[in-house]
């Protein structure tokens, strides 16, 4: 079985969201902060790509993409991050349906080898939580642990910090539900195959995993090179390659059109998985075949630390 590389350590969403084939965005491109605009927009909307987990001293915004949050009239992200009612209704939706759970799916010596891992690494839930939880989710719960830095942060975080200090609202383009429902599409006994093939690496490694291509992953992210960074969680294989329809393609339509009937009321500023934007599916693409034009705007990062 090919093992879970290095992009399902930065985060599962972004990895879902950069297994399209890619549409080529120009080199001198480079950048993470793009313009809508055109198609009757009265005012423009922007599209910035988020990573949403990484180390808390590369959580950086540029000024403009400051001057773009303070411009916006509302603020979405994929799930709204600031609706607590919503965050505590979806842990419902993180467990398997029918009363599954991890030993329903694994053999007696894959099982205890998890629950082992579990208990003895230590993660932020119990397992014996964790052991009704969707596989992938429970295996997301170890990621923060492989990151090489002090202290992790969210992208989104950083954005909605400054966008409540100027007041802007913040929203989602899906639930949270919608997100973690989306993951039944992936066969449980896949799911809980990857995180036995993921603590086996781990193991194996002593506790690290394909370090050198998190690394070059991270320094695509920080060098906002769209192309390479789709090339590289390309090569990561979780086996979800027949679900790439309604894990991606899926969700990208679904997103834009929303955008056209919200982009005409106001100017948004639209923070999803940088995975999301580039390739023939992705949003990029799909905003300028609906007639917008979407241009690359200069985001050259503050020296500063965020968080």
């Amino acid at each position: 079985m090919k093992k879970i590389g290095a992009g399902f350590l930065v985060s599962l969403w972004s990895l879902l969201g950069c297994a399209q084939k890619p549409d080529k965005i120009a080199s001198d491109n480079n950048t993470l902060l793009w313009k809508i605009s055109g198609n009757g927009l009265s005012k423009p909307s922007y599209l910035y790509g988020t990573i949403h987990m990484l180390c808390a001293d590369d959580a950086l915004l540029s000024e403009q993409m400051r001057n773009v949050i303070r411009k916006a009239d509302e603020v979405y992200f994929e799930v709204d991050l600031d609706n607590l009612f919503e965050m505590l209704a979806v842990m419902t939706k993180m467990k398997m349906n029918g009363d599954t759970t991890l030993q329903d799916l694994l053999s007696k010596e894959d099982y205890e080898k998890v629950k082992d891992y579990f208990e003895s690494e230590g993660s932020i839930l119990p397992f014996s939580m964790l052991e009704t939880f969707k596989p992938i989710l429970a295996l997301s719960t170890l990621q923060e642990g492989s990151m090489e830095c002090e202290s992790t942060a969210m992208m989104e975080q950083v954005i909605m910090r400054v966008a409540k200090e100027s007041d802007k609202k913040v929203k989602g383009l899906e639930t949270m539900s919608y997100q973690a429902g989306v993951l039944d599409s992936i066969p449980y006994k896949l799911q809980a195959e990857q995180l036995v093939s993921y603590i086996d690496e781990m193991k194996k490694n002593k506790g690290k995993v394909e370090d050198a291509e998190l690394n070059e992953m991270m320094k695509a992210y920080k060098s906002q090179n769209l192309e390479k960074l789709e090339e590289l969680m390309m090569k990561t294989d979780m086996g979800i390659g027949n679900f790439t329809e309604v894990l991606l393609y899926t969700r990208n339509r679904n997103w834009v059109a929303k955008l056209k009937d919200l982009m005409p009321q106001k100017s948004l500023l639209v923070a999803v998985g940088a995975g999301h934007l580039p390739g023939e599916k992705g949003v990029i693409n799909l905003l300028r075949k609906a007639g917008y034009t979407v241009t690359p705007i200069e985001n050259k990062l503050n020296a500063l630390k965020e968080i």
